[in-house]
Order: structure tokens, then sequence, then C-alpha cells
């Protein structure tokens, strides 16, 4: 055989055929289909490894039970880490040029609040009350006219020795008889016994509440036997200057939405919400905006608005109602007194 002779081939080769209308799945443009990944289990893996035909498939590792456990407990550390990290520091309204933001905030963001914000003087969040002092001031005046709160605010004063003297231990030196004398009611001597107790335990303080979130603050100061969530939305608004507070629970805010809106019917919280959302992160402003608002039409008593250093619309309502809910919530614990505080 000659040397230069290639070997013949022992099996016949078939040519691909170019003839696409014999060969129907032939494309031009993709000459060679892409193989699919495709997720084995183990028993597929299993069988490729055995001796199937593994030239088309791509094996796939499906991560471990131990492995998604640890990544998921992973993530929840991370969480809880996030949530436990503390709030940044809150600019008060009082603070230099927060006014003007707000202002400029509530214009662009709301035309019908713009034109009320151009018709009326504009706002001031001047008290620099100690938070114990206002929280006190608070207590005494619900359920009051005005002059009345006064005149019993005053002489409590003088039993403290002046305001600057007001203190946990100044509340708590004092009789039940001896607070009757001056005006006090018996209830509201024990909501001012159970929040210098609150303060003396060190559940509360002045340095604890300026630095909590609006949420935490809600949540620790409703604890307190008498305030209520309207009491703590003027409190935050009026004594704290929180900017992004929004008193769902008041009856001239809602009536100041009414109004502003057009609404046939006084609005409820949810629907509060939803149509001020838009204030954030300035809803305390423009709750004071509604007040005046309010005010203007005459729907306000006249004098009820100085009783916590501000604007303080419908008070003796709202107090009222404040005032039957928690001694609603006292009757239910009464049976468990001897328990202790849930505060």
């Amino acid at each position: 055989m000659n040397p230069l002779l290639k070997p013949q081939p022992t099996a016949p080769v078939t040519e691909t055929p170019t003839d696409v209308s014999q060969n129907p799945s032939y494309s031009s443009k993709i000459p060679v289909r892409p193989h699919k990944l495709r997720k084995l289990s183990s028993v597929a893996a299993a069988d490729s490894t055995d001796g199937g035909d593994s030239s088309n498939t791509l094996l796939v590792s499906k991560p471990s039970t131990s492995t998604t456990a640890t990544a998921t407990k992973n993530r929840r550390r991370n969480s809880s880490q996030l949530a436990r990290v503390p709030p940044s520091a809150i600019a008060p309204l009082s603070a230099a040029g927060e006014i003007d933001a707000a202002l400029r905030h509530l214009r662009a963001a709301d035309p019908l609040l713009a034109d009320l914000i151009d018709s009326l003087p504009r706002p001031a969040f001047d008290s620099h009350q100690p938070p114990f002092l206002a929280l006190t001031k608070n207590i005494l005046y619900q359920q009051l006219a005005y002059k009345a709160g006064t005149s019993i605010y005053t002489r409590f004063v003088e039993f403290c020795g002046g305001e600057d003297n007001v203190s946990p231990d100044a509340v708590l030196s004092l009789s039940t008889s001896q607070l009757r004398q001056i005006g006090i009611s018996g209830r509201k001597a024990i909501y001012l016994y159970d929040l210098a107790n609150k303060y003396k335990s060190g559940i509360l303080s002045d340095h604890l509440i300026v630095g909590m979130d609006d949420k935490s603050l809600f949540t620790m100061l409703s604890m307190v036997k008498g305030i209520g969530s309207w009491s703590v939305h003027m409190f935050m608004i009026f004594s704290l200057h929180r900017p992004d507070v929004l008193p769902v629970s008041d009856v001239g805010v809602r009536k100041g939405v009414q109004t502003l809106y057009g609404l046939e019917d006084l609005p409820r919280p949810p629907q509060m919400e939803h149509l001020c959302e838009k204030w954030r992160p300035y809803r305390s402003v423009g709750s004071w905006y509604l007040w005046r608002l309010v005010e203007g039409k005459g729907n306000l008593q006249s004098g009820a608005g100085t009783a916590l250093e501000g604007i303080m619309p419908l008070q003796q309502h709202i107090g009222q109602q404040e005032e039957m809910q928690q001694q609603h919530q006292l009757q239910l614990l009464e049976p468990i007194n001897g328990t202790g505080s849930f505060g």
C-alpha cells in the first residue's frame, strides 16, 4: 500500500444537508442551538454520573438546608441590629430655619394649604418648659376651661415652691387631701402620682423623652394614667416642637381637614392620614394652620387656645372623651391592681 494514501474511514460520514426545504429545522442565523440549563435533582445527577449523557446538561448545586437557615438567621440579625440603631437627631420646629423649611414644603406639596398659609400669620413654637412640668400641666388642664385650669395650676405651682421646683419628688410629697384643697380631683391626683412614679423608677425622664423618636415616645407616654393619644400629640407639638405630628383624634384638626378639602363628613383617622400624607415631614405645621382655619370660622371657644403654651382647640371636649376612656380602663384594671402597674 502506498503510504501516502490515507486510510479509508470504516463508517460512512453523513453530511449535513444544506437544502432548507429538506430540513425545516435548519436555520442559517442560529447554526447551533444553545444548551438549556437544567437544575437536576440528586437522583438525576447520579444517573448522569453513572453513564448517562451529560454533554448537554449543566449540573447546578442546590444549597443545603443548613446554608439557607444560616443566611436567614444572618438577615434577621442584621435587621435587628438596624432596628437598634438610635434615631437621628430630630430638629424641632423652634430650631433656626425649620419654620421656613416647613412653609416651603407645604406650599409646594398642597396648593389648598398654600392659599391658607398665605392668608394667615406665621406660626410660632416658643414654649420651652421641661417635659415633666409640661406633662403635669397637661394633666391639670384636662376637662377644664382655660381660666379654671390656670387657677388650679397656679395654686399647684405655689404648693411646689415655683415652676422650677415642680419635680417627681415634689408631686409625691403632696397628699391627696392637699391636692383636693387646691381643686385637683382624686382621679387627677392618681394621674400625677403615676407620672411621678414612672420618673422615679427610671421608666421616664426628661432626657429620655427628648431623645425618643416619635413612635417610641407615643408608646411610653401612653402608659401613663390619664395621658391618652390626644394629650401625647399636644405635648409632642407644643412642648417638644416635633415637626411631623398629625393629631388625628383632635376635633379641630378633623374639622379643618373637612373644610380644607370640602368633605361632607368629619374624616376618620385613616382618611386624614391619607389626605395629609403629602405634608410629611411637617404635619405639625399643617395641623397648626387647620386650627387657625377652624378658629377663624368661629368654631372654637374663646380663650381655649393657650392651655399648653400653644393652640389647644376644643380641649374641653377631647379632654372629657379621654378622661372617660381612662376611667373605663381603670375600672377594668381595678380587680388586678394588686399585681402592680402595667407601666
